[in-house]
């Protein structure tokens, strides 16, 4: 599972006057998963989807910071998926456990 954090809600902090407390998220590329479960390589989903090798590589490893909603899309069609939830989610951060 790979984990990407980005600086959209506020840890810990009150919206003021909203009464919301907002924390942290992360969103989890779940590639590597998919591809153990249907035993395929990276090679061959990028050839199939028609993504760059290296730009879903880079997707898989974490060294994207953009996320396309056209590779989400491609991946889900090519692995029949009909749930976005099972390419990526969106997850609390734990910030006890945080770098």
């Amino acid at each position: 599972m790979l984990i990407i954090t980005y600086d959209t809600y506020i840890s810990n902090k009150l919206l003021k006057g909203s009464g919301y407390l907002y924390t942290e998220r992360k969103l989890v590329v779940h590639i590597h998963e998919l591809l153990k479960k249907e035993g395929w390589s990276l090679s061959k989903l990028a050839l199939e989807a028609d993504i760059d090798k290296s730009k879903l590589s880079r997707l898989a490893s974490g060294q994207r910071e953009s996320l396309y909603i056209d590779y989400l899309v491609k991946i889900a069609e090519t692995l029949d998926i009909d749930d976005l939830n099972e390419i990526v989610s969106l997850e609390r951060v734990d910030n006890n456990n945080k770098k």
